[in-house]
């Protein structure tokens, strides 16, 4: 089968495509003909070398995988032949999706929404789960209860906006201007010009000083110092991002916060959650870019570096089988 393989850790000129043997099931395994994926943060921060200590090279990357599946292993329980499927291989695991197969865990994959496409579906395990991992098992975010999401036009930010509108929550969000229609029309209640408004000064104005239930980090830097600044009393922290430097939580500490560090854990509930609200046109994916698997390299520095495309937001796909 076709893989794109990462070679070493660097720049986008370290992917390679190659021909590489089928994976084959094993016990409560199934192999998926692999139809589209998609590119995250994750992905080249893995390229670049972020988390080299967990990986060894050669490596086929990729955290997207929507598809079909053609094989069982033995012991599959809940699949057959046939089902389309789609779910976030195991991090750090083994093979990624990058390839033409893949061989998934049973208890990792859900069944892909009827109402997407393979390309759309691939959108969403990563990063929408990763906001339903955010919303509902952390924060347990609750109707009428305030939160802010930053970078609300990102991969992360899109579905976080939609499933924290379906919980019954009061979305405040941070954005480029030329965003703010787009994430008002996805059910954000105010959308903060952070380029040119100071987004602590305008929570604090907007809550009354009251400051807001719930902060969802997506972006690092000092969002978790400054977070206390505008939390209400017993108010929650969630964040994706690595914390690189010490940060002086102070202001937290006098707003008694807690604070939730989270890395995406796979499993079929929270996809067949996922699926749910797609169905019930309450989560819908938004795809801008599309590229084929040989030219991941591009969709890597477009995501990555977004030079020339500082308007965009949304997901980048990849479509599997496209030109190769």
């Amino acid at each position: 089968m076709k893989a794109v393989m990462l070679k070493e850790f660097g720049s986008v000129e370290n992917f390679e495509m190659v021909d590489i043997p089928m994976p084959q099931p094993k016990f409560r395994e199934v192999l998926v003909k692999v139809f589209a994926t998609s590119v995250n943060p994750l992905d080249y921060q893995v390229r670049r070398g972020d988390y080299k200590n967990e990986l060894d090279l050669p490596v086929i990357t990729g955290h997207d995988v929507s598809g079909e599946i053609v094989e069982l292993g033995p012991g599959v329980e809940n699949f057959k032949v046939g089902d389309e499927v789609y779910y976030t291989p195991e991090i750090f695991k083994g093979q990624g999706s990058y390839a033409q197969y893949h061989c998934a865990h049973e208890s990792i994959i859900g069944l892909k929404p009827k109402s997407l496409s393979h390309l759309e579906a691939a959108t969403l395990p990563l990063a929408a789960g990763t906001a339903w991992e955010m919303l509902v098992t952390r924060a347990q975010l609750k109707i009428n209860q305030t939160i802010l999401i930053h970078g609300g036009a990102g991969g992360v930010g899109i579905p976080t906006i939609q499933i924290a509108k379906a919980m019954g929550g009061i979305v405040f969000t941070t954005a480029r201007k030329v965003h703010h229609d787009f994430l008002m029309e996805l059910g954000a209640d105010y959308v903060i010009d952070y380029e040119n408004e100071n987004y602590i000064n305008a929570i604090r104005q907007m809550t009354g000083n009251k400051g807001v239930d719930v902060i969802i980090d997506t972006i690092g830097g000092t969002t978790l110092a400054d977070s206390g600044k505008i939390l209400s009393q017993m108010g929650q922290v969630v964040t994706l991002v690595d914390i690189e430097k010490p940060q002086n939580l102070i202001e937290a500490w006098g707003k008694n916060a807690t604070y939730h560090f989270v890395f995406n854990r796979q499993n079929r509930k929270k996809l067949d959650e996922l699926t749910q609200l797609v169905e019930s046109k309450k989560l819908k994916p938004i795809l801008n870019k599309v590229f084929s698997l040989s030219e991941i390299g591009k969709a890597h520095s477009l995501l990555e570096t977004k030079a020339g495309n500082e308007d965009f937001y949304g997901k980048v796909g990849i479509e599997i089988e496209k030109e190769i």
